[in-house]
């Protein structure tokens, strides 16, 4: 298999299935497309059709959106369990996935992610009401279903890997979730992201990456 992948400090839609990729513990080709410059398109063409990345290349064949890789691993390696067992945790866990990948325009936009920054902002009211929904959605799915861990589920899922980017936003732009009505198991939950292994094997090539260009 081969993951084709933007600017590790920079492509939020290539983390969530290089994250899941790792989870399945296979062996994989890792390719990198700089974004922003500007052969970026023809770049990116070459390796899917779509014109966007992330995109895996597996038997010949091309899947090019980051849930649909996601959904495609979770299918090849049913022994990772990359989804909740309990049917109402499953659903609800792509639920919470697709509410990531389809939605939060604002913060999307306004905080945009960049692993080697530091700030502090204010955000719009938009954005805020992007936050006040993350917290409601992280902390009732915390306690109804995350006695069995530390993740949104309990156990890791691709609902975490599609969150973990949003819990760099929150790093990067010195945001509080107490700020957006929660009471701990949100900012809890963007810690706890933070400090799986996968995710700093990211962050450690991503800033190497950053310095180097």
């Amino acid at each position: 298999m081969e993951l084709v992948i933007g600017d590790k400090n920079l492509s939020s839609w290539s983390l969530r299935p290089w994250l899941v990729l790792k989870r399945t513990g296979a062996p994989f080709i890792e390719t990198l497309v700089r974004l922003n410059r500007d052969d970026t398109p023809a770049q990116i063409q070459k390796h899917s059709p779509s014109g966007m990345i992330p995109a895996l290349k597996v038997d010949g064949e091309v899947i090019w959106d980051s849930m649909a890789i996601c959904v495609y691993l979770a299918e090849t390696f049913p022994q990772v369990q990359m989804w909740p067992k309990d049917p109402i945790a499953r659903a609800l866990a792509r639920s919470a996935a697709c509410e990531m990948h389809a939605g939060f325009a604002s913060l999307r936009g306004e905080c945009p992610m960049d692993l080697s920054k530091r700030v502090k902002i204010d955000v719009s009211q938009a954005t805020a009401v992007n936050l006040r929904r993350l917290s409601a959605l992280w902390g009732g799915m915390r306690a109804r279903f995350g006695q069995g861990g530390p993740f949104l589920f309990g156990e890791w899922s691709i609902a975490d890997a599609f969150y973990t980017p949003v819990a760099t936003r929150i790093r990067t732009y010195g945001l509080v979730m107490s700020d957006y009505g929660d009471a701990g198991a949100a900012g809890a939950y963007v810690e706890t992201l933070l400090e799986q292994p996968e995710f700093l094997e990211w962050e450690r090539a991503a800033l190497e990456d950053a310095k180097a260009a």
